[in-house]
């Protein structure tokens, strides 16, 4: 068994009567996760699934999903993640390709109109479980596999990826690229390793990330792991998160950067926030001006990391005393490679390693990244990302060097218009993404949400503010203001749903 396995188990014996998930407000006990872990277990057991079964569970953050999660994993088999979200098409044709011998979902996705239909296709045996751990129940004509039991062996998770640039992949994730992972973050608690025996610590981690994205369930096991209690929360809202924060008097939140714009905006009152150490941010590119403004004006440090689905976590990151001593001179970095990995920044089109300072791909090599991304024997993993190490280990991310949009022969990347148009006093979030243009062959397009209780821009005005702060081909020819973007999972802006909104007519 994997060192995360071993804990898990360890951890959900050592005090039943402890609380160990807050969720609307209502605490749950390890004993109230226990039980209804046990039932589960008892439940695979029967169907005779053996250990690196693939099984899969349609996620939602409610304290029954964090039981079906320990169940999967303390029993050494592979959690196979289904998205609830997407539309009907797309999640009953995942069920029907994947062909699991189980499915866990919550009773209230099982009342959707046609899921069941898939579910038989798929000749997978489905387990029910209530939201807030009430129990579970086998659906009626999908007790036992109809199916083959395939297995993953050595996997933990079958992740799928956020699907900011294209279609969610789904990503093998093993046990041992957990613990190594979850080895390099413990750097960030003093005193603490991922290696010390099990025992149940005070704190509270917020989860508030959804569990179908790496970020979401990455913290709910490194918390269920830690023995640290979990402020869970269905969903993202300003005043959600607040209270939760007020309730628990956690020491160390965390907030996508869309999340952090929108509490800046809101407002927050400082005594709501006074129990915070820190904030934590990843999934999407932080804006350095963001950390200041927060910083600015509730003391609290922003800590980024950097990281992927794929990585199984984060490679690199911010400490707090990282933070206090270099983030002046560090201004707009991802924060440190994590002592157990290897990284170095190479020529995009020789492969050769750059010195510090100088930009180009960013190429990985550590326990944490797995087997599976070795390449025809190589060693180091070639991400698609533009980035620049300086020779303090320190990292910096310029933006994705696969969006890149060719308008005219001329190379965009729109992390860098996305920056520009983020120094405009009347813009909050912006996004930006290439569209097909006739003459040209693409052309950056921007999607804007403004600051509340500002009139919008002219474009014409708003060009002509990126026009002094870009090359002329980087300005884009659309504009279209929003409420809100389209979105993945993870609260990133989704490149497909973006070039499908000016697709339409404006309004």
């Amino acid at each position: 068994m994997a060192l995360m396995t071993d804990k898990l188990r360890a951890i959900m014996a050592l005090d039943p009567q402890r609380a160990e998930i807050d969720f609307e407000g209502a605490d749950y006990t390890w004993s109230d996760l226990a039980r209804v872990v046990g039932a589960l277990e008892t439940a695979l057991e029967q169907m005779e699934l053996p250990a690196e079964a693939r099984v899969g569970i349609l996620l939602r953050n409610r304290p029954g999903h964090i039981a079906a999660i320990l169940a999967v994993l303390a029993s050494d088999r592979c959690l196979v993640s289904l998205n609830p979200v997407l539309p009907d098409a797309k999640l009953f044709g995942d069920i029907e390709g994947l062909g699991l011998p189980a499915i866990i979902a919550d009773e209230s996705d099982l009342e959707r109109s046609g899921i069941v239909d898939a579910l038989s296709r798929a000749g997978s045996a489905v387990i029910a479980i209530g939201a807030r751990l009430e129990g579970m129940r086998l659906l009626p004509g999908h007790e036992v596999p109809r199916c083959a039991v395939q297995t993953s062996p050595g996997v933990a998770i079958e992740m799928l990826t956020s699907g900011t640039t294209g279609a969610p992949k789904r990503v093998p994730l093993t046990r041992a690229s957990f613990d190594a992972s979850f080895a390099g973050f413990t750097r960030y608690e003093r005193g603490r390793d991922f290696a010390d025996s099990p025992q149940l610590r005070s704190g509270v981690t917020m989860v508030n990330n959804p569990l179908t994205h790496i970020g979401g369930i990455y913290g709910c096991i490194g918390a269920l792991a830690a023995g640290r209690k979990i402020s869970l929360l269905e969903k993202f809202t300003v005043e959600g998160w607040v209270e939760a924060v007020r309730r628990n008097r956690p020491k160390v939140a965390g907030a996508v950067p869309s999340a952090i714009r929108m509490l800046l905006e809101a407002d927050v009152d400082t005594d709501a926030l006074s129990s915070l150490t820190a904030m934590i941010s990843g999934t999407a590119p932080l804006a350095p001006e963001l950390v200041d403004a927060f910083f600015d004006k509730y003391g609290i440090p922003i800590l980024a990391n950097y990281g992927a689905t794929e990585f199984a976590g984060a490679i690199a990151g911010w400490s707090l005393d990282d933070f206090k001593a270099h983030w002046k001179a560090k201004h707009g970095s991802v924060g440190r490679v994590h002592t157990n990995i290897s990284a170095r920044v190479v020529g995009p089109e020789n492969g050769l390693e750059l010195p510090h300072g100088e930009e180009g791909l960013l190429e990985l090599k550590g326990d944490q990244l797995g087997p599976s991304f070795a390449k025809d024997g190589e060693a180091w993993l070639r991400t698609t990302d533009r980035a620049v190490l300086d020779g303090d280990g320190f990292l910096f991310i310029s933006g994705r060097a696969d969006n890149a949009i060719i308008r005219g022969g001329f190379k965009i990347h729109p992390d860098d218009v996305v920056q520009a148009l983020h120094q405009h006093p009347a813009v909050r979030e912006a996004a930006v993404v290439g569209v097909a243009d006739a003459r040209l062959g693409a052309v950056p397009a921007a999607a804007i949400i403004l600051r509340a209780g500002i009139d919008r821009p002219d474009p014409e005005v708003l060009k002509a503010f990126l026009k002094e702060r870009l090359i002329a081909y980087q300005v884009p020819l659309h504009y279209r203001f929003v409420e809100d973007f389209p979105r993945t999972p993870s609260m990133k802006p989704s490149a497909p749903g973006l070039r499908a909104l000016f697709e339409e007519p404006e309004a």
